[in-house]
């Protein structure tokens, strides 16, 4: 069985993505761990290079700017990455530049990608979420944010990132997928509020045009996290790789996870979810076998 991992990323020092955490998370699980390098206005490039693995496959791409509605760029480049894969690679794990596999996972998505091997039904594995929000204390809990998201998936022609990369398609169906029981911790709204705040502003542009922009993004120079509507205390650990950055965290922000600012509506919804573990007409990127 052959695991190749893949990612794409630009302008990662400029924007503070913790992609280096990222690639090196999956290093113990992969075979290969191919980066597509965008063309970046700072040193992405260096960056990526400076990791001492003879895994690492890098290669460099332009992204193409003008494709800006529903963030269709990153879906592109994604393929490309994709692409490059190598042949004979039978499962690809996909991560984003802000996403981390926690240590504790690596040994149980092993196991999941040999129990499903044969099973040609099985076209991708599924993960939790924990969306780490404002500081490394908290994690989003409402239904601003998806659960689950498929981050592998088998090594077929046809096999294509879909929308702004949010998952994938196969020959422009849902994957049928099965649970796995590990999580992605997803760093992207983690940084500090004014490298968020520039974050933000370029992230947008991959959606919508710059006469537009100001209905999304504030002028502010630093990112106000206290716009959220639910967090829950995160009482667990962080992923290995993580640990230096998380000391140096140099700002403060504090949320009290009692607080709730939803509709009537909404907290019923975050009710029922809290009691049953239901979330009601959640959308559903996969198939569940």
């Amino acid at each position: 069985m052959k695991i190749s991992g893949f990612t794409i990323v630009r302008n990662a020092v400029k924007y503070d993505y913790p992609v280096l955490e990222s690639i090196r998370s999956l290093l113990p699980l992969v075979d290969e761990m191919l980066v597509s390098v965008g063309n970046s206005e700072d040193g992405t490039m260096d960056l990526i290079r400076s990791i001492d693995s003879p895994k690492i496959r890098i290669m460099e791409s332009v992204w193409d700017d003008a494709l800006r509605e529903g963030g269709r760029v990153l879906a592109e480049e994604t393929n490309k990455a994709l692409a490059a894969i190598s042949q004979d690679t039978d499962w690809c794990f996909y991560l984003q530049a802000d996403e981390v596999l926690h240590e504790q996972w690596i040994e149980p998505v092993r196991l999941a990608m040999e129990k499903h091997l044969s099973d040609s039904r099985v076209q991708g594995l599924l993960f939790d979420y924990l969306h780490f929000y404002g500081s490394y204390k908290y994690t989003g809990d409402s239904r601003t944010w998806y659960r689950r998201e498929v981050r592998v998936i088998r090594n077929l022609p046809g096999m294509e990132s879909y929308r702004d990369a949010q998952g994938f398609r196969f020959k422009g169906n849902k994957l049928f997928v099965k649970y796995c029981g590990a999580s992605i911790y997803h760093y992207g709204w983690v940084k500090n509020p004014h490298f968020q705040q520039e974050k933000q502003k370029n992230f947008h542009r991959l959606w919508h045009s710059d006469e537009h922009l100001s209905r999304f993004v504030s002028e502010a120079d630093a990112f106000d996290y206290s716009h959220i509507d639910s967090l829950a205390a995160f009482k667990g650990s962080h992923p290995a790789v993580m640990e230096n950055r998380v000391s140096k965290c140099d700002w403060d922000f504090s949320f009290d996870p009692e607080k709730k600012k939803f509709s009537f509506s909404g907290m019923i919804l975050y009710r029922i979810e809290k009691l049953s573990g239901i979330r009601l007409f959640e959308y559903r990127n996969f198939k569940l076998l």
